[in-house]
């Protein structure tokens, strides 16, 4: 009998919406760490691994919901190009949403903690340890993400509405901030 974890994949991916530091509450709810997965289309064999998982869930879940696997259930593994065609960041892409209560460890290319938060943002690109499972709660069935580890393998351009302080402002020579005294 194989002890391997068949519901989880590491997922190579960009991250967005990354409150991987401190746990974030969405509409109120339970505060939890999370990211989105952006996943790029042309990556076959990590969308395939993701939906075996899936399946692997689905068939894992049955005594969750009495038996069977219902019909509308929702998993979490989503288009960029339909679900978030807004966000030229996703397209082309394939994302899923991973939270967690527990804040997930984060490590650098050679697996040493990174400890200074700004060096893992929304935007870079890296790998997430990802674990599905199934849920059945307040009538709402269907396989979630659950998020494991991180680790940063490259920076990317930051996604979200933050500015890069080098393109709001241009060095300033000593004495021609006269206009502050």
């Amino acid at each position: 009998m194989s002890t391997e974890n068949r519901t989880k994949v590491i997922v190579p991916c960009r991250l967005s919406y990354a409150h991987l530091w401190e746990p974030d509450s969405v509409n109120g709810s339970e505060p939890k760490y999370s990211v989105s997965c952006i996943i790029d289309k042309k990556d076959k064999d990590t969308i395939a691994k993701i939906k075996k998982a899936i399946e692997t869930a689905k068939e894992e879940g049955k005594g969750k919901w009495g038996g069977k696997i219902p019909t509308n259930l929702k998993t979490p593994l989503r288009d960029g190009d339909t679900d978030r065609s807004e966000d030229e960041a996703y397209g082309g892409c394939m994302f899923l949403n991973a939270n967690s209560k527990q804040a997930p460890q984060i490590v650098d290319r050679q697996v040493q903690p990174i400890l200074d938060q700004s060096e893992v943002y929304s935007g870079c690109y890296g790998r997430v340890s990802i674990t599905f499972y199934a849920y059945n709660s307040n009538g709402n069935k269907g396989i979630a993400a659950g998020l494991g580890n991180v680790q940063k393998l490259r920076d990317g351009e930051p996604l979200g509405s933050r500015a890069n302080a080098k393109d709001e402002f241009e060095a300033v020579d000593d004495g021609e901030d006269d206009f502050l005294s």
